[in-house]
């Protein structure tokens, strides 16, 4: 198995390891926040993610350096740079991902709804559970459509209708109309477009604050790509989207706000996406956008 394979795994199963006694409620990240529901929380404050000063390093390699940047909630994010510039590493950062890494250590300060995620007392998996993930390529499991929607409801010990969560993951994630006649089917039967939206349908069952997504559309076809990417859109009224993209048209089509992370892991710029693709503050981010290097 892959480390990419492994990662993904473990991120998914991890969970299965803890008990709502090592969690205490089992919910957030602290219980201030689990206080008040997902709507108001929302409503209370424009960004839901702050990122100050973070360096990353991968043993005495540094991969991302002071990264300073605020994500408003409930608009889609998009992270473009060329290859190894940090992109993927910074998203980690958001669910502590890293932390499967054994020689990687993250300094700085990283907020969620006001919490710094990497303070002592946050539950890695707690967490997760907030920050829901969508990796490159689609990993259902070797599982019925509707196990996979409930797999993670079933670890956490979520109490509810399960079909009807089913049914609303399902819609949410564009799939509804194509496997409700199927639901006890093998995920692993569908095609690679339709595995995908039924990760990002397993990805949001448990109504998260924030949803990630690694290139989700990267391994696939125009067609399916296109239905995915009207679907980041379409969720990006309920759920705080960050994407990481290699794909700069797609970026430009689909996301609110732009992060360019150039070589050396260094932010270059953040702002507007119409901002950002239309007149860079920087010469070297409007060399990249239009093609000199990357």
């Amino acid at each position: 198995m892959s480390n990419q394979q492994t990662t993904e795994l473990s991120t998914e199963t991890m969970s299965e390891e803890t008990t709502d006694e090592s969690t205490g409620t089992g919910g957030l990240i602290s219980t201030d926040i689990e206080a008040v529901g997902r709507s108001q929380r929302v409503r209370e404050t424009d960004t839901l993610i702050r990122a100050r000063d973070i360096d990353v390093y991968y043993g005495e390699n540094r991969a991302l350096q002071r990264i300073t940047l605020d994500i408003p909630e409930r608009q889609v994010t998009a992270l473009i740079g060329p290859s190894g510039c940090g992109k993927s590493t910074f998203l980690r950062c958001i669910n502590r991902m890293n932390d499967l890494i054994d020689v990687a250590r993250v300094e700085g300060t990283l907020e969620l709804l006001g919490k710094d995620v990497y303070e002592p007392d946050v539950d890695p998996v707690a967490l997760r559970r907030r920050v829901g993930m969508v990796f490159q390529k689609p990993n259902p499991f070797p599982k019925s459509i509707y196990e996979n929607v409930t797999y993670g409801l079933e670890i956490q010990g979520v109490e509810g209708d399960y079909d009807a969560i089913v049914e609303r993951s399902l819609r949410r994630a564009a799939l509804w109309d194509e496997v409700k006649d199927k639901l006890d089917s093998s995920g692993l039967d569908l095609s690679g477009g339709q595995q995908q939206r039924l990760c990002i349908a397993r990805a949001i069952a448990p109504d998260p604050d924030v949803l990630l997504m690694d290139e989700p559309a990267s391994a696939l076809d125009p067609i399916a790509t296109s239905k995915i990417e009207d679907l980041i859109t379409e969720l990006s009224a309920e759920y705080t989207v960050v994407i990481v993209t290699h794909n700069m048209q797609q970026a430009a089509r689909i996301s609110d706000k732009t992060a360019v992370f150039l070589t050396g892991g260094e932010l270059a710029e953040f702002d507007d996406t119409t901002k950002i693709f239309s007149n860079p503050e920087r010469q070297e981010v409007e060399d990249y956008i239009t093609g000199k290097f990357g």
